[in-house]
């Protein structure tokens, strides 16, 4: 940001630092983070690519960049039903909880955030939220969790394929952000 509060434009290079930048962080819980996640978010806004290009979400789909995945829908031939999509969780790799993990739809489908949200993204929607609670099941967090999901530059959204985050195993607090 600029010394007068407006955004300052960044570059796609910017945004893909911020990006490379929690990748290479290590995976303890770090208080800077939440100022890095803003910054994330701001770059992206401020330079986005266009909707058709690959997020570092999908290069994580495609196995061209390692996570931690906790779990991925079975493998059998996707439904003959189109609003079936799969979906795939791995580990936040900037945790900010010690349960932190992103479930994701494994086709975008034009659902880069819940703003772009069509009645067609109905039952991936529900998919992402039910499978939130197998895995937090599968987490051990039977003494409650959090689910979030940001949603554009103030909503803290930096990777635009929609994302459920998965927070446990700890005191939540409230309000939020």
């Amino acid at each position: 940001m600029s010394n007068n509060g407006s955004i300052k434009p960044h570059s796609q290079n910017s945004r893909i630092e911020v990006i490379a930048s929690h990748i290479l962080t290590s995976t303890t819980l770090n208080p800077s983070s939440m100022a890095s996640e803003k910054e994330a978010a701001i770059a992206a806004a401020a330079a986005p690519p266009p909707a058709d290009a690959p997020t570092i979400f999908d290069k994580i789909i495609n196995k061209e960049i390692p996570a931690n995945i906790v779990y991925e829908d079975d493998k059998r031939p996707f439904s003959a039903l189109p609003d079936l999509q799969r979906v795939l969780a791995f580990r936040d790799i900037n945790p900010q909880a010690p349960t932190h993990i992103l479930i994701i739809p494994k086709v975008r489908d034009g659902l880069t955030g819940l703003s772009k949200a069509e009645e067609r993204h109905i039952d991936i929607l529900g998919r992402l939220l039910y499978t939130a609670n197998v895995i937090a099941k599968q987490e051990g967090l039977d003494d409650g969790f959090r689910i979030v999901i940001n949603d554009g530059p103030n909503g803290c959204q930096s990777v635009y394929h929609i994302h459920v985050h998965l927070l446990g195993g700890r005191q939540m607090n409230w309000p939020p952000g």
